[in-house]
């Protein structure tokens, strides 16, 4: 009866720590969160890609990838933001239809 008991405890534990160490959403595992926004003007010939934060963030932010492998978080109402997006997005369709 004891070691029936225990067989159930080790397969409830181990039926627990499998759910509990699911997947991290791809949203999650792939950004990362902003603590303030660049005041920089990044040049869109030096960005080469960006992606927007997750929204578990405190502060939703464009992180613009430039050449040099640099991270510039740029809050997204920003004037010059929505061109670079449609510049980078349109550099990146044009390649893939080459």
């Amino acid at each position: 009866m004891r070691s029936l008991m225990c067989l159930l405890f080790l397969v409830i534990f181990c039926s627990v720590q499998m759910t509990s160490s699911g997947p991290i959403s791809e949203d999650v595992a792939n950004s990362i969160c902003c603590g303030e926004f660049s005041k920089v003007k990044v040049p869109v010939n030096k960005v080469v890609s960006y992606y927007k934060t997750s929204s578990s963030c405190a502060r939703r932010a464009i992180v613009f990838q430039t050449i040099a492998g640099k991270e510039f978080c740029i809050d997204p109402k920003t004037l010059w933001v929505k061109t670079h997006i449609e510049t980078v997005d349109k550099r990146t369709t044009t390649a893939t239809k080459a």
